[in-house]
């Protein structure tokens, strides 16, 4: 929840390559105010409609945001999945990127919402509504 001394996260993260929400995708959150380093906050992990709707308030004083997503073990579990269930081959050997970590200057007061569009090769970010 956002107050006038403080910012707040959320994100979600969509694979672009099968068109659907990519859930449990790893997420850690860490902040910082200042010149000061990074101090980690917690983490969570998408839910089935690729949302994260847990992730730790922001300290007040926060003025930067890092959100990394453990990539490499979502592509691992969608390789392991498609295995399983006899699927053609649509993906490569698995994610050229194994993390995606996005760092961001926050506002107090301010609610960010960064969705990642992701797939095996390639992601996008934005500040989202």
């Amino acid at each position: 929840m956002s107050t006038d001394t403080t910012a707040s996260v959320s994100t979600h993260v969509l694979d672009t390559s099968t068109g659907r929400p990519a859930a449990a995708v790893a997420v850690s959150l860490a902040a910082r105010g200042g010149d000061a380093p990074y101090a980690a906050l917690g983490g969570s992990a998408t839910d089935a409609d690729g949302r994260c709707k847990d992730l730790p308030a922001l300290p007040e004083g926060t003025t930067h945001v890092r959100l990394v997503f453990d990539t490499e073990s979502y592509f691992t579990s969608q390789k392991q999945a498609e295995a399983q269930q006899d699927a053609p081959r649509v993906r490569d050997s698995g994610a050229f990127f194994p993390e995606v970590a996005i760092a961001f200057a926050v506002a107090p007061g301010e609610h960010y919402h960064v969705p990642l569009l992701l797939n095996p090769f390639g992601y996008s970010v934005y500040r989202g509504s």
